[in-house]
């Protein structure tokens, strides 16, 4: 364990110290009531692969808790060391406006998308942040640096990131829930992998894939989830929705034949909702499992398997 950030207590980011012996113990405090059929998954700290800072003025770095004062924070614990390494040449920047600046480390680099409420860098700003060691950087997806295509792999897939794309939060995270989503999967005879986004599930499973971007068929599917016609053709489908849920596509599954559902959620309360929908439309859960993906957060996020007249 890494020692207790300074900022802990100041910073947003983080509601329970991951230092603390007793971490697990808080952090299950705050598992939704519903009870869980196996052991959480513990992914550990300094394992994150992207993060979202925030500028005003000349200042940058994470919101102080409950308010939208910003703390200069130029190292996180949670972060992986390639993150930390550029965050002091970024804080000097000449910033301009106020907005969101979200770093994510790809396989080949770092990317960085800032949205700003000023349409427009300056040339200084451009001078400087041209410097920062980035395989790209977009002010408002207009680009100001890129030396390559940042990349992200999937079970031997390379796929293009695109800038600000979703992407799991730790690569660990992200092999947990694939190893745990595959192995539930064996024996389907087709699966439809819906919010795909851009593939962390959908290669391993050879699944037809669904989502407004990414690597599968376009399809919004809060507004035009599956339908049960279209449902006919795959027996298992796999759920991994924006904080959102899946409300609208849960009301197509209660009435379509697929026998097995495999529901990754990063949003408990949203869950809870689902889940509801699902469990009366005659599916029971078979399996939840939580994991610990935001490590000192108070969120979790939740494997579940629901199958149909279990």
């Amino acid at each position: 364990m890494s020692k207790t950030c300074p900022f802990f207590g100041k910073c947003g980011g983080c509601k329970i110290d991951f230092t603390d012996a007793d971490y697990r113990q808080k952090k299950l405090q705050y598992l939704p009531l519903i009870k869980t059929t196996g052991q959480a998954i513990w992914l550990g700290d300094g394992t994150r692969r992207r993060a979202d800072f925030a500028f005003a003025g000349n200042a940058f770095g994470l919101f102080e808790s409950g308010t939208k004062n910003i703390i200069p924070i130029r190292n996180c614990p949670n972060l992986l060391p390639e993150i930390n390494d550029i965050l002091p040449a970024l804080a000097d920047l000449p910033w301009t406006g106020a907005g969101a600046c979200l770093i994510t480390l790809c396989d080949n680099g770092i990317d960085i998308a800032i949205t700003a409420s000023v349409p427009y860098f300056s040339p200084e700003f451009r001078d400087a942040a041209v410097k920062i060691p980035a395989v790209r950087i977009t002010w408002n997806d207009k680009i100001i640096k890129q030396t390559e295509q940042p990349v992200v792999n999937f079970s031997g897939h390379t796929v293009p990131y695109p800038s600000g794309a979703f992407l799991q939060p730790s690569v660990a995270g992200a092999d947990a829930l694939r190893e745990l989503v595959v192995s539930r999967a064996a024996g389907a005879r087709r699966i439809a992998d819906l919010f795909c986004g851009l593939g962390n599930f959908t290669f391993s499973l050879n699944a037809d894939g669904f989502d407004i971007v990414g690597t599968g068929m376009t399809r919004d599917l809060f507004k035009k989830p599956l339908t049960v016609g279209m449902l006919k053709n795959y027996d298992t489908v796999v759920m991994d929705p924006p904080r959102a849920g899946a409300q609208a596509q849960c009301k197509e599954l209660v009435k379509s034949d697929v026998r097995r559902i495999i529901y990754v959620s990063c949003n408990p309360a949203t869950f809870v909702r689902d889940a509801k929908i699902l469990e009366k439309g005659g599916y029971k859960m078979t399996e939840l499992i939580p994991v610990d993906q935001f490590a000192g957060s108070t969120c979790w996020e939740l494997f579940s398997v629901f199958d149909k007249n279990a």
